[in-house]
């Protein structure tokens, strides 16, 4: 009975649904995170009687035949590239990608990295790194005696000392884009991975050829609708309730057979 593998597979599909659902739910709080989606498509069909088959002498043909499905599997689980809220927080190197774009980043083994966690801090050498410590792959020191940093719409970092009037450019904040987003590697702590998906990365200047603009004093909560995160809970939740009774019922239709004389 074919039903049993059928249902046993809607079953699985909806529990990697709740899976993603609840890694979405746990990120509802985290920096510039963008919910993933489970997507499924069905499995291959037997043909019992294909469609458009001519079933006598007169070459009646059959309208739509008989094609058993077999069931239901993942295929992805996309990354939304909708961009969350930008909130205050007056920090000073706190920045927000008002658009699109990810910042740059240098992992200890010299890998590039790439985030949208603009929740930055200062090395003690100085140096502008992440709440990892890993630092922009834009090489920025501030200088010891710097007394503020001001970070402009187009990535411009530019440092200001005691007794000065004028600022002191000291470096640019750069973002780097891909031709398909979703086809980064997540690697965890809002980092990405470069992929032959993604393509390579293209760095370019923050407000220019269809890139985002920085926002000193943001960072990008996350994109996560909860509201719509538990209407889809609900959801795969009855799937799974809904299959689990299809194995019972077959399993019951089992049990007649056998009990037959």
């Amino acid at each position: 009975m074919k039903s049993l593998q059928i249902a046993a597979s809607g079953m699985a599909a909806q529990q990697m649904r709740v899976e993603v659902i609840s890694n979405n739910i746990a990120n509802m709080s985290t920096t510039a995170y963008r919910p993933r989606t489970a997507e499924f498509s069905d499995l291959m069909y037997q043909q019992y009687l294909t469609p458009g088959t001519i079933t006598s002498q007169v070459g009646t043909v059959v309208p739509s035949g008989i094609q058993l499905g077999s069931g239901v599997r993942p295929t992805t689980v996309s990354m939304d590239l909708t961009q969350g809220t930008l909130r205050e927080t007056q920090a000073e190197l706190d920045i927000a990608i008002d658009g699109n774009g990810f910042l740059e980043v240098t992992l200890p083994s010299g890998e590039p990295a790439f985030t949208r966690d603009g929740k930055l801090s200062r090395s003690p050498d100085g140096e502008i790194v992440t709440s990892d410590g890993f630092p922009l792959a834009d090489g920025i020191v501030i200088p010891e005696d710097a007394r503020r940093i001001s970070i402009s719409r187009d990535g411009e970092v530019v440092a200001y000392f005691d007794n000065e009037t004028e600022g002191q450019a000291i470096g640019s904040i750069s973002l780097v884009r891909f031709v398909n987003e979703k086809g980064l590697e997540a690697m965890g702590d809002n980092m990405f991975r470069e992929t032959e998906a993604s393509g390579p990365a293209n760095r370019l200047i923050p407000g220019t050829e269809g890139m985002g603009f920085l926002r000193q004093g943001y960072i990008e909560d996350s994109a996560v609708d909860v509201v719509k995160e538990i209407a889809d809970l609900i959801e795969a939740q009855r799937g799974y309730e809904l299959n689990s009774k299809v194995i019972t019922a077959s399993d019951e239709m089992l049990s007649v057979t056998t009990r037959l004389r």
